[in-house]
């Protein structure tokens, strides 16, 4: 009875590990596949590989990284974020791999305008890997975007006030004089001659700004693309 037991044992423990290493394989297989749609910019077919990595074995950390990058292309901001976060929950022995992380954070932080989260992110980053000239560089660029946003925020509410004592100070010097009418509103009619003038006039403007709205398009392409190149760190 006892040889039996064992023997069962055994049995078991032998299927279990045999299950383990099927699945792990299947796993790399898929990250191996998502590898290369990834490097075809294929990015959907590549979440779907990485993604089926990950079901196989959600703690698999290539996997999740990877898959952060890719929603990072496809400017899924929010996810490529939580992905990063994912991996930097499972990895935690090297160092450089959780800075790059940290530094994608922050580019996906950028991308949505969350200067202080960004520039906390690269800071981690640097505290990871001193060496990263590009984290210290996107750091210097977010600390001058919160300077400046500081900055204007400051000027608009020192405009204000000043706009306010002078209303102040015009109306204690001229206590009687009564408050201005609003102006009214009613369009005044206008001849057929002086309508299409203006009709003219409002598309020739029209015309002049779609040309200046395409030609700063493709400037922000050009631009992105730069950036794309610059900031995103890949696995």
């Amino acid at each position: 009875m006892k040889r039996y037991i064992i023997k069962y044992s055994l049995l078991l423990i032998a299927v279990c590990f045999s299950s383990a290493t099927f699945a792990q394989k299947d796993v790399r297989k898929n990250i191996r596949k998502g590898n290369k749609e990834y490097m075809q910019q294929k990015y959907s077919e590549a979440y779907t590989f990485y993604e089926n990595a990950i079901t196989e074995n959600p703690s698999a950390p290539e996997a999740n990284y990877n898959l952060g990058s890719t929603s990072y292309r496809q400017k899924n901001w929010e996810e490529a974020a939580q992905l990063y976060q994912n991996f930097l929950a499972i990895e935690n022995e090297n160092p450089e791999k959780m800075s790059s992380a940290w530094h994608n954070i922050g580019n996906t932080m950028l991308q949505q305008k969350d200067l202080q989260n960004s520039m906390e992110a690269y800071k981690m980053a640097l505290r990871l890997n001193p060496e990263d000239e590009e984290a210290r560089y996107n750091l210097a660029v977010v600390q001058k975007l919160i300077q400046d946003q500081e900055q204007e925020e400051q000027e608009q509410e020192q405009e204000q006030d000043q706009q306010q004592d002078e209303n102040q100070q015009e109306q204690q010097d001229n206590p009687d004089q009564p408050k201005k009418t609003e102006q009214s509103t009613e369009p005044e009619q206008m001849s057929r001659d002086n309508a299409r003038q203006l009709l003219q006039a409002i598309e020739q403007d029209e015309k002049e700004t779609l040309e200046k709205i395409n030609k700063m398009k493709a400037e922000e392409r050009k631009e992105k693309a730069e950036e794309n190149r610059r900031l995103n760190k890949d696995w």
